[in-house]
């Protein structure tokens, strides 16, 4: 879904940065341009960050859990 109409910023977008590296939403924005025009998409794009990092630092802790 469109999260940004200002950006043309989509949730999987989003998603892909956070998986490209990305670790905060200021990461997510400069990247993306994301909150930068008129600021009504920066709530659900910065829970959609925290969501995708949450989940990228789980599969990170799974992947030490292996190492051990």
């Amino acid at each position: 879904m469109y999260v940004c109409m200002c950006k043309g910023v989509t949730d999987h977008r989003i998603r892909r940065e956070v998986d490209d590296g990305a670790r905060s939403w200021r990461d997510v924005r400069e990247a993306t341009g994301c909150g930068t025009q008129c600021g009504k998409c920066a709530c659900t794009a910065k829970a959609i960050t925290r969501e995708a990092v949450s989940e990228a630092r789980a599969e990170a802790d799974m992947g030490l859990a292996y190492a051990i």
